[in-house]
């Protein structure tokens, strides 16, 4: 379904996709082109723009990401001053991560489809708009309540920007070219909920705790600019649909028309698909419902960490200072920059052959089946095409680093092993949890590409639940279990999710045979 590939999220927007449509010709009973049916043309294709202008929108729009998931962890070190001045519990002040993450979690069911309709820019400008002002309440609460409504709202309103974002990039890059910008893309919105708590811990040991959300503000004025500036429209119908406006104005001739414009789609219609689709794709399918929940594990507990290094591990139990807790996160931060720098290697893994002999045989199939001249027909262009479980080969990487991570940073945390050994183990826990997110998401698109939007909103609510959940649960958690205990615990829970990828990746063809959403 087209409709549903164009509302993209971070890994759904990959261009196989596209390259399906491209290289599929029309029925033999197709009628004769519509001479009056608008369509671009050479330089006007956002695909044919100058490179350096792609990735200046590229680098734009994962700044943007960041700033919006930023957002979602500073709260970290702003809890106990607002404890003192609104005296109320840590339980409460903890709200302000969880409703923001739910609100990102939320809004790409309701606000997913809008680029289909209004394109690009429209949703970015609107969308940064509002996480701008919403955030100035934020900013100014007079009183707890104030604060964590505006807390959801403006998670809501940042939903909207990433739920479109990753189309963007799909829009300015080929199918050979956008593995690199897709995946630096994806990691971007990781990179925020760590980035927050290292910003979050200079500003409140060094002045009141309402800077760090004038930091978002300024932070958020500035790439709304940029986004109005810098980034073009880059959704091929909605370009269209400008062309032919300029037509009918310049000929008098009403007869000009783009596709979108004899769209019968409506958007309430396709806002109730869009919520609806996800959670059949769950019920009915088991690995995409095992994956969501192995990916809202593992942004469960990073989003865990932020109550629990803060104020048990590096915070309570080994002295740190305010400053110096949120620089606790760096081996995090760490681990995700190797995952981005790692990047061009495992593209090569994937189109080369260092791969299993089924998948290169695979491989040398579809190439034989190009130069025959076969590419044009669309069956025989999926027959061979690469399998999605090929996808998962990084996912079995990063499930064993998680898990490696996990444990060793469970029992290096009690007090005479240096503080250098623990923080060590977050860096394979970062890069095993891109790892994982990247093999995730680029295996539900390819294996439920024509529910690509769904199978992807599913996975974003069902993350954003648990991270919601998660540092609700981690201070009553590590008070019971101590550190060893509660991170022995995730550890566990990650090793039971290991096998996962493993499983799939050798069964997972036998089980999309008897799929009604997977190809």
């Amino acid at each position: 379904m087209q409709e549903e590939m164009s509302s993209t999220t971070p890994a759904e927007t990959i261009a196989d996709s596209a390259s399906l449509k491209k290289h599929a010709d029309p029925p033999a009973d197709t009628k004769e082109p519509d001479p009056y049916r608008v369509k671009l043309e050479g330089d006007e294709d956002p695909k044919s723009m100058h490179k350096f202008k792609k990735w200046m929108a590229i680098v734009i729009i994962c700044s943007a990401s960041t700033c919006v998931t930023c957002a979602s962890s500073v709260v970290s070190f702003t809890q106990k001053p607002m404890q003192e001045q609104w005296h109320v519990s840590s339980y409460v002040t903890i709200l302000g991560i969880s409703l923001f993450v739910e609100g990102l979690g939320i809004g790409p069911l309701l606000l997913g489809p809008l680029s289909e309709f209004y394109g690009r820019n429209l949703v970015y400008w609107s969308s940064f708009a509002l996480f701008l002002v919403l955030n100035l309440p934020v900013a100014l609460a007079p009183n707890i309540a104030t604060y964590l409504v505006f807390r959801f709202l403006t998670g809501f309103a940042g939903a909207a920007f990433l739920s479109v974002a990753g189309g963007s990039v799909t829009d300015l890059f080929a199918n050979e070219e956008v593995l690199l910008p897709m995946a630096i893309y994806s990691v971007s919105p990781m990179i925020g909920p760590v980035l927050g708590p290292a910003i979050s811990g200079f500003i409140n040991q060094n002045t009141h705790w309402r800077w760090t959300y004038w930091v978002i503000v300024i932070w958020a004025g500035v790439e709304l600019a940029l986004l109005v500036l810098l980034v073009p429209e880059t959704y091929v119908p909605t370009l269209e649909a400008r062309k032919a406006k300029k037509l009918r104005k310049s000929t008098g001739d009403e007869r000009y028309h783009s596709a979108l414009e004899r769209s019968d789609k409506g958007l309430v219609n396709t806002i109730a698909l869009s919520c609806l689709r996800p959670f059949q794709i769950m019920m009915y399918e088991p690995m995409a419902l095992l994956l969501n929940i192995w990916s809202a594990l593992l942004l469960g507990i990073l989003y865990l960490t932020f109550e629990a290094f803060p104020t048990r591990v590096f915070g309570r139990d080994r002295g740190f200072n305010t400053q110096m807790s949120g620089l606790s996160f760096v081996g995090i931060g760490i681990g995700m920059v190797i995952a981005i720098a790692s990047q061009p290697y495992w593209i090569k893994v994937y189109k080369e052959d260092r791969i299993p002999y089924w998948e290169r045989k695979m491989r040398a199939e579809r190439q034989k089946c190009v130069e025959e001249g076969e590419k044009e027909d669309k069956s025989a262009w999926r027959k061979h095409e690469p399998e999605p479980e090929a996808r998962l080969l990084i996912g079995m990487v990063g499930a064993v680093l998680v898990t490696l991570g996990l444990f060793w940073f469970a029992f290096t945390t009690p007090h005479p092993i240096h503080w250098i050994v623990p923080m060590l183990a977050t860096v394979p826990f970062g890069l095993g949890v891109i790892y994982a997110f990247i093999s995730i998401w680029t295996f539900l698109v390819h294996a439920y590409r024509p529910y690509a939007a769904s199978a992807m909103a599913g996975n974003s609510f069902t993350r954003s639940a648990f991270a919601a959940a998660f540092p609700l649960i981690s201070t009553p958690m590590y008070a019971r279990l101590g550190v060893v205990g509660a991170t022995g615990l995730l550890a566990g829970l990650s090793a039971l999710m290991m096998p996962l990828p493993f499983v799939f990746y050798h069964y997972g063809k036998r089980l999309r045979k008897n799929s009604r959403f997977a190809l």
